[in-house]
């Protein structure tokens, strides 16, 4: 006889929580799926484990008996394989990202790096581009996700996803003739001189009306009608529309979202790490 191990950990989770469906939400199964692997633990056992009173279920005399092998069972099994998936990696990386990296995916990122590599410690800060490159530069930063012109690439830089810059403006407020408001992130910010760039070259002169340090402040200024954006499309989900001035202008380069470590010879720590990043968060 062979017991599975996920039917014995259901067998138990039903136990702990008196019922199937409460155990089918706790293990994000169906509860026919749980149904399933009782009934099917119960034919390898050749005896009824559980008996239902009204809408609660117990174990039965056999079940009780089985629970205690059952918990113990699971655990070392839980065990054994959080220690084949961990490693003996130890030490401190300093990440930095970009606000346009998704927060979710990136906490998706460092909860697995964590589980596998227990012992090694993530010191984790948000930036802009411009800032992070400087950080990397000192020294102050192992790895960082942050974006660049096609042009500023480097050969060692693994580029996660390309996107479109696109000029943003509400659509009450269009700027359509005289000098143009700009909405930036401040004076490091990624867009800022790339916007200004291309204005001054059409001869439209500009000014920046606000600055803020978001991408949500940034893009209520401009629903609000305070000036003009550069934006990616993929950072934002608004009622802002593309600027119809921009049709004078040349057109916006494509921008790159890359990890990049700093300069030297990477540790194992910060090559484990932009592993990690490429695959949960490349395009491939």
């Amino acid at each position: 006889m062979q017991l599975d191990i996920e039917s014995l950990r259901t067998f138990a989770t039903v136990i702990d929580l008196g019922g199937m469906t409460r155990a089918a939400e706790a293990l994000d199964v169906s509860q026919s799926a749980v149904s399933w692997k009782i009934k099917r633990l119960e034919e390898k056992v050749g005896r009824d484990l559980l008996i239902r009173e009204g809408r609660t279920l117990r174990a039965s005399r056999d079940g009780r008996e089985l629970l205690d092998y059952a918990r113990s069972i699971v655990s070392t099994h839980d065990e054994a394989v959080s220690r084949l998936e961990s490693s003996e990696l130890t030490g401190t990386v300093k990440l930095g990202t970009t606000e346009e990296v998704s927060a979710a995916r990136m906490c998706d990122v460092l909860e697995r790096f964590n589980r596998i590599h227990p012992a090694a410690k993530i010191e984790f800060v948000v930036e802009s581009s411009p800032a992070l490159d400087d950080m990397l530069n000192k020294g102050m930063l192992d790895v960082a996700v942050l974006q660049v012109l096609p042009n500023d690439q480097r050969p060692t830089d693994t580029v996660l996803w390309r996107d479109e810059l696109i000029w943003m403006c509400s659509p009450e407020w269009t700027y359509e003739a005289g000098d143009v408001p700009l909405i930036t992130f401040g004076d490091r910010g990624f867009y800022r001189p790339l916007a200004e760039g291309l204005l001054n070259q059409a001869g439209i002169d500009s000014w920046v009306s606000f600055s803020g340090p978001s991408i949500a402040s940034v893009i209520g200024a401009a629903e609000a009608g305070l000036g003009v954006v550069v934006l990616a499309a993929s950072s934002f989900e608004s009622d802002l529309i593309s600027w119809p001035r921009a049709a004078q202008l040349a057109e916006l380069p494509m921008s790159c979202q890359i990890a990049r470590s700093s300069p030297g010879e990477s540790s194992r720590i910060a090559t484990e790490l932009i592993a990690d990043i490429v695959s949960e968060l490349g395009e491939e």
